[in-house]
């Protein structure tokens, strides 16, 4: 069973030595491109850094488990991570990744409720983490960083509400292609037609996000390699063609 975060290897406090990665001037800029701080002024920054704990995590470590209380909001400072919610029946899918610079794990630490599925490590990563006494005065200094967690948490609740939408409507394959283009707007680096998805994905990553089977999954990703539509390297997607698979994703031929 995958280890929680907080066994995963070195923690490394904020503040407490700015030659260590991840602190001094390193830090400052981590957290100032990190979402939820965007636009925030320095002092804001500052306290933010002086405040944060960073996590060095390995590859498919847990950093929160499914159900368990939530006490601290996280952010990712490098790699990337997948939440990941389970069912009774042992049924799972990916609700969502999370990116660097993107937080995760903050709804359940306002609403009182336990974490509606395990953070587990895509890739290795450093994650920042902060109290919820700590995120509280954070947002009372700086109205900006509320404003920033409540855009993130509606941008949640739409994606959310188009993926039930697809689930509804549409037949697996749009929803592959729909998967990887909202990744690619997510983690993605390069032209419009051209994008390399920086987060690594499993076949099984593509199905379980897009509420398909592995077999599914499979034969689409492979019939797009094969028309040279995406390529694949080491779990690192590169999609070559976006305006088909929009194509695809709207209902469309390739």
């Amino acid at each position: 069973m995958p280890q929680t975060g907080t066994q995963a290897g070195p923690l490394v406090v904020a503040g407490a030595d700015p030659s260590v990665p991840g602190h001094g001037e390193a830090a400052t800029a981590s957290i100032h491109a990190m979402h939820m701080f965007s636009g925030a002024a320095p002092a804001a920054i500052e306290a933010a850094r002086s405040t944060a704990r960073i996590e060095r995590i390995a590859r498919d470590t847990r950093i929160f488990a499914q159900g368990s209380p939530a006490r601290r909001a996280f952010a990712v400072v490098t790699g990337s991570v997948r939440i990941v919610q389970s069912g009774a029946d042992g049924g799972q899918i990916i609700c969502c990744f999370a990116a660097r610079g993107e937080s995760f794990g903050i709804a359940a630490l306002f609403n009182g409720e336990r974490q509606s599925g395990d953070a587990l490590a895509a890739q290795p990563c450093e994650i920042a983490s902060w109290s919820q006494a700590q995120l509280l005065a954070l947002i009372e200094a700086s109205p900006r960083i509320a404003i920033n967690l409540i855009g993130s948490l509606g941008q949640c609740l739409l994606e959310s509400h188009n993926r039930v939408r697809e689930l509804a409507t549409q037949r697996c394959e749009q929803r592959i292609a729909h998967t990887l283009l909202r990744l690619a707007g997510q983690a993605g680096c390069g032209g419009e037609s051209h994008r390399a998805i920086s987060i690594p994905l499993r076949r099984r990553d593509v199905a379980e996000t897009a509420g398909t089977t592995l077999h599914t999954a499979s034969r689409a990703l492979a019939a797009w390699e094969k028309c040279g539509l995406l390529a694949t390297r080491e779990q690192h997607l590169m999609i070559h063609d976006m305006p088909a698979l929009t194509r695809i994703a709207h209902g469309g031929d390739n």
